[in-house]
């Protein structure tokens, strides 16, 4: 645990008691501070009372006398598309509101560090897709090279959560949108951003707004090293305003679409190797085709985002390469979970909306698709130029029909359920296909989330014979 400093004696009011809002609870009052915790739903409160803390509807007159400051968990909006009646009561109270993440950075560095020799360090990944995917990956090369670390945030636990670092220590954040819009503190040693696609627009009230939230990691939190992929135009502008010039080298560019030798620094792949340049010449090169871990070209900017992070700590080519061909990927993101009888299975549940969808979709060949769901405003008719490696399409769900209007012309079948799905893919499928679950939608009209769908998926492939 992170005990928040800064604290003592004060009441400090607690919204939302998932996971990060019990986390910070506890944090709090290991600091020595009196948590008033609050949450909607009578779970989050029962939850809260098995762990000892109190509860307080924070709505009620004089809720907020005394209190110093209202610590908001992530899902629960501050802004747009209006705030929450308790953070808008709070605001009117005068109460400041933070996060768990602004609380952390606060609270992160303490007098014991005197003693090591190298300060632990905070390495911070945002962007809408591939974030978790790149945090993991960031954190299995260090650990794999032998260096102290821990993951958190969005991804693992919460951040408050982790254990205190220790000499050299290099904790890995995964960081929301959420998470960095509200933060009152952000001051990660290296910042990562990776790509931004439409999402969240509605809580950032449009694109802009989502891209300011993410923006606020680097240019507020100032980062000794930012690492920035560039093939979107906000990368493209949040690079430009980071660097005083082609040769600042405290920027690190990414691509997974072009060269990039020009720069001060830069890490880009192309037809699946990895390159890596400084000062105008090349000083690394890793083949990526063959890391079953890392598919795709979407999996080849994530490599490129990690790379550069590790190299910014003085990690050598050599060693994360190795890293890269150990490392298994993440559940339910282009996760391979099975060959059978030639046939490869992979579990991308979280591919939840077109744009990952799409990148999944060229990432393999003779793809048999699973997809559909709990559709998505815009639909999926911008998927029609990524279906040249589909031999037939598969749909379920709500938006099964939906998706088969919208793709006319796609070989399909009208599943309905995943049970159905994956009987028919492996009836079909012939040894060199690849069975591809990228729904495409979200999984809320047949599963309570995207996770409880991949497994569902990963059960029944389980069961099917070698």
């Amino acid at each position: 645990m992170i005990p928040v400093q800064g604290v003592e004696g004060q009441k400090i009011a607690v919204l939302g008691l998932g996971r990060s809002g019990l986390a910070t609870a506890a944090a709090l009052q290991a600091g020595g501070a009196q948590p008033l915790c609050w949450d909607d739903s009578p779970e989050g409160r029962d939850r809260a009372h098995a762990q000892g803390f109190g509860c307080v509807d924070l709505m009620q007159t004089g809720a907020f006398d005394d209190v110093s400051l209202l610590v908001v968990s992530p899902g629960i909006p501050h802004l747009y598309p209006k705030p929450n009646p308790v953070i808008a009561h709070a605001m009117a109270q005068g109460v400041p509101v933070d996060n768990d993440i602004g609380l952390f950075f606060r609270s992160w560095a303490v007098a014991d560090w005197d003693r090591f020799d190298a300060m632990p360090k905070t390495i911070c990944v945002t962007g809408s897709n591939g974030k978790s995917t790149t945090t993991a990956l960031i954190h299995h090369i260090l650990t794999q090279c032998g260096r102290p670390a821990q993951m958190a945030g969005n991804i693992g636990r919460g951040v408050l959560d982790i254990d205190p670092p220790e000499d050299g220590e290099v904790v890995v954040l995964e960081l929301s949108s959420y998470q960095t819009d509200l933060a009152r503190a952000l001051t990660p040693d290296i910042a990562v951003f990776t790509n931004l696609t439409a999402d969240h627009l509605d809580r950032h009230a449009g694109q802009g707004g989502y891209f300011a939230a993410k923006r606020r990691l680097f240019i507020e939190g100032g980062p000794d090293r930012a690492v920035i992929g560039v093939d979107e135009a906000e990368g493209a502008y949040l690079a430009n305003q980071i660097a005083v010039g082609r040769e600042d080298d405290r920027l690190i560019r990414v691509s997974a679409a072009r060269k990039l030798g020009d720069w001060g620094w830069s890490v880009f792949a192309r037809k699946g190797f990895l390159a890596e340049w400084r000062k105008g010449r090349q000083v690394a090169s890793i083949d990526l085709r063959g890391i079953q871990g890392l598919p795709g070209a979407h999996n080849h900017q994530n490599a490129c985002a990690a790379y550069g992070a590790v190299r910014a700590l003085g990690l050598s080519p050599k060693d994360i390469e190795r890293a890269f061909h150990s490392f298994a990927g993440l559940p339910h993101r282009s996760q391979t979970i099975a060959e059978k009888a030639g046939v490869r299975w992979v579990n991308d549940s979280k591919a939840t909306n077109v744009d990952s969808a799409a990148k999944a979709l060229v990432a393999f060949e003779n793809i048999r698709w699973i997809a559909g769901g709990l559709g998505k405003e815009g639909g999926v008719s911008a998927l029609r130029d990524q279906l040249n490696h589909v031999r037939k399409a598969y749909f379920i769900g709500h938006s099964a029909r939906d998706f088969a209007i919208e793709l006319a012309g796609l070989d399909h079948e009208i599943c309905e359920t995943m049970d159905a799905a994956v009987a028919a893919c492996a009836r079909d499928a012939a040894a060199g296909d690849t069975v591809l679950l990228a729904p495409a939608a979200a999984s809320f009209d047949q599963y309570p989330n995207f996770e409880k769908r991949g497994d569902h998926f990963a059960a029944l492939v389980a069961d099917l014979p070698q």
